[in-house]
């Protein structure tokens, strides 16, 4: 039997917080290991990339078990995503390059230019997830709505060329993320993909 949805929504708001929660357990007690501001970083940063993956494994969980609950915690998810983003970005700039010349802190290396493109585009997701901004959007919410598939995979290419002898955890990653695509592919087009797609083009 299904959990109601208010406490389900619950229970995912819960989940969702544990990456944030386990890192404050871990600065309260010192378990950081020897460079602290680069264990923040990468931990908000990793948050951030798996709940924007998990988002994507919504509608495929709904198909399975056939219930829309899924499918109604998905903008929640996808917000976290974006929260930890923002926490990662300002501990990006506040632990290892600093806030000055942002410029060419966000221009210096590949990878950066890479989450940068990943954050941008989470970014007008963020802006539009409330009901009154769909209700605005009406048919374009969901052509724009689709900028998460290019941002996942830009997120997915930031860690990995960073990523410098063990690249076994992001080519995991990578084979989740191209078999959720995939099945989306099979079930709605290849067109269900492309970002921006005016509704009937």
């Amino acid at each position: 039997m299904a959990l109601p949805m208010p406490a389900f929504k619950g229970l995912v708001f819960l989940l969702a917080l544990i990456p944030l929660l386990w890192l404050v357990v871990r600065i309260v007690t010192g378990s950081l290991g020897p460079d602290p501001g680069q264990e923040v970083t990468e931990a908000l940063g990793l948050a951030a990339f798996q709940l924007l993956i998990v988002t994507l494994g919504m509608t495929p969980l709904s198909r399975l078990f056939k219930w829309q609950g899924w499918i109604r915690v998905r903008r929640m998810l996808g917000l976290f995503a974006f929260f930890y983003a923002c926490l990662h970005l300002m501990a990006f700039l506040q632990f290892i390059l600093g806030w000055t010349d942002l410029w060419a802190t966000f221009t210096r290396r590949p990878y950066i230019i890479l989450g940068s493109l990943a954050f941008l585009l989470l970014l007008p997701m963020a802006i539009t997830s409330t009901r009154g901004m769909m209700q605005r959007l009406g048919k374009r919410w969901k052509p724009l709505h689709r900028l998460v598939y290019p941002a996942v995979l830009l997120a997915w290419l930031h860690f990995l060329w960073q990523s410098r002898s063990d690249i076994t955890e992001m080519l995991v990653y990578g084979l989740v993320i191209a078999f959720l695509l995939a099945l989306r592919v099979r079930w709605f087009g290849w067109r269900s993909l492309i970002p921006l797609r005016k509704p009937g083009a």
